[in-house]
């Protein structure tokens, strides 16, 4: 088996333009190249011993090469002809990179912490529909943050509590009232009811305050459900839905997205740290961004850096790096910060993510000691202090919600 996996090995090698990438880390429980060349077996032509029905030929043209091994940091690369991978399909590419490599016996802990794309590869998916620049037209504002807000508590609202309680925010400043992961359609709260009072009432509040309003309706569910509840938001006047990511898959979010509905598709990365979160095993929130950038998520959670949420800083800004930047076709994706937040972290954040971001409050805004439409005048008195280049303690002096925010959290 060894001898097999070692014919995988090229640790001098220079991949082509035209294929993909793998970086991993990998602590083994045989000789560390050996196994390096089994995951790049495995993961591409190999089993785990010779058969005959692989010639020489075959091997020349598809095997997968194992190079810049470093048994000291215990990491690897892999690179993929791109004829081992069908191009537009995201579940294909978790079979082979992402397959039975994680079962081997000879693994005791592998993640897969990057991947790169050759152009070719990147171009055969459709991307974001609106990436930035086109929710920025959409929302009509263009210098600064966008202002997100979670209906809280997460479930046991009304529909119509749950459309007022938008109608609050709006009011207060915010830009943007989404559902919370595992709001779907709920005795108390079905979707139909909640999209219905939610996006009227949120036009209300565009008319009233000459500002867009978005409001953001979880549609996971089973396919089907998904597309029925997208095109009733669609129906409605909507300009945005949201899909649980890691729930449905990234293949129900490509099925969405080659829908062409015109609404922006927000990616929700609940249970993503079932295989992220262990720095040895699993998959980095990295390579689940930049997939998601392929299937066609227009915003996408990334971290906080100061909220209630794991990740640090360095990890959260590489990848907001990766989605705002520059891909071939496919458009940025406008990250989101969400997690623990409250207005008074407002000049934190702002130094840490820039104005491409939207800054999302759930407790921080409703949890606020006057209510929730306080909570909201509050957020956005923050951001206008933060862009006016003021101290949220001198900028509080004339704004009593801001300073009730403050004297709440700080």
């Amino acid at each position: 088996m060894e001898k097999f996996y070692r014919k995988f090995l090229k640790p001098k090698y220079r991949p082509k333009r035209n294929e993909l990438v793998a970086s991993f880390y990998l602590e083994a429980k045989i000789d560390f190249q050996e196994a390096a060349g089994g995951v790049a077996a495995e993961s591409s032509i190999g089993t785990w011993t010779e058969v005959g029905t692989l010639k020489k030929e075959i091997f020349r043209k598809l095997a997968a090469h194992a190079f810049n091994l470093n048994a000291k940091k215990k990491t690897f690369q892999v690179a993929y002809p791109l004829a081992l991978m069908e191009k537009g399909n995201i579940p294909q590419f978790f079979s082979g990179i992402a397959g039975n490599i994680f079962s081997m016996k000879i693994v005791k802990n592998l993640r897969l912490f990057d991947i790169t794309f050759p152009e070719e590869y990147v171009n055969s998916f459709k991307g974001p529909q609106f990436g930035i620049a086109g929710i920025r037209k959409i929302m009509n504002i263009y210098n600064r943050p966008l202002i997100g807000c979670i209906a809280k508590p997460k479930l046991g609202l009304t529909a119509t509590e749950h459309a007022k309680l938008a109608y609050r925010v709006f009011i207060g400043g915010v830009d943007i009232l989404k559902d919370d992961e595992n709001l779907t359609d709920l005795t108390f709260d079905h979707f139909e009811k909640r999209a219905h009072f939610t996006i009227h009432l949120a036009k209300k509040a565009e008319r009233e305050t000459g500002q867009k309003k978005m409001c953001v309706l979880n549609v996971t569910a089973p396919p089907q459900e998904m597309l029925k509840r997208t095109r009733l938001v669609k129906k409605l006047g909507g300009k945005a839905v949201m899909v649980d990511i890691v729930s449905v898959g990234l293949d129900n979010v490509q099925m969405l997205r080659s829908e062409n509905l015109g609404l922006i598709i927000h990616g929700h990365r609940a249970g993503h740290s079932m295989f992220t979160k262990d720095p040895k095993h699993g998959m980095s929130m990295l390579v689940l961004a930049k997939l998601s950038r392929l299937a066609g998520i227009d915003q996408l959670h990334t971290g906080t850096v100061v909220g209630k949420m794991e990740g640090e800083q360095k990890e959260i800004l590489a990848i907001n790096r990766f989605l705002k930047s520059k891909w071939y076709k496919i458009k940025p994706v406008l990250p989101i910060a969400s997690g623990g937040l409250h207005p008074g972290m407002m000049p934190k954040l702002y130094r840490i993510f820039g104005q491409d971001v939207i800054f999302n409050f759930g407790g921080g805004i409703h949890g606020h000691p006057a209510g929730s439409l306080a909570g909201a005048q509050a957020a956005r008195q923050a951001l206008e202090a933060v862009l006016r280049k003021k101290t949220l303690k001198a900028y509080s002096k004339n704004h009593l919600e801001l300073k009730q925010a403050m004297e709440h959290w700080e």
